[in-house]
């Protein structure tokens, strides 16, 4: 799976939301744009999505904008890039041993290493927080790779195969 531009405007904009929550009150769209860097009028689609999925509330008139509708802790990254981009899946391949998905050498068991794949990137980003992400960018945390090594993560068929 590729993070699309959505999902990186999406993270970066809560992210922003995240960094400034203690100057009290909303954030206007036009802020956050200028803040992050991104174009305010695909970032007001974005963050109708946001609202949309529950992660971000909005006020409107003078003085109105968004805010976090959660806490950065109970806001997982799998929450922002599913509001935005859909379901977290490693490609669009069909479910192994249905609708003739076997009907071809091999197919199956590809199928089945992609649909592995989407899975641990899922519960990867559930994983990871909006909080874990602010702790980095206060510099609280170590950047991802800079700390402790990445954990090994053995494809769920792996489990199966027999020693030589």
């Amino acid at each position: 799976m590729k993070v699309s531009t959505r999902g990186d405007y999406a993270s970066r904009a809560l992210l922003s939301l995240a960094l400034h929550t203690d100057e009290g009150g909303p954030t206007s769209v036009r802020d956050i744009a200028e803040r992050t860097g991104l174009p305010q009028p695909y970032l007001e689609q974005i963050l109708l999505a946001l609202k949309g999925a529950g992660l971000v509330r909005s006020k409107r008139g003078v003085g109105g904008g968004y805010v976090l509708a959660r806490t950065p802790a109970e806001i997982s990254l799998s929450d922002i890039v599913s509001a935005v981009d859909g379901p977290i899946v490693a490609g669009d391949f069909g479910q192994p041993h249905t609708d003739g998905a076997c009907d071809h050498e091999g197919q199956c068991v590809l199928l089945s290493v992609w649909a592995d794949v989407g899975e641990h990137m899922r519960r990867y980003l559930e994983a990871a927080t909006l909080a874990d992400v602010l702790s980095i960018a206060q510099g609280n945390a170590a950047w991802p790779g800079e700390g402790a090594p990445a954990p090994v993560v053995t494809p769920t068929w792996a489990a199966n195969l027999k020693p030589d």
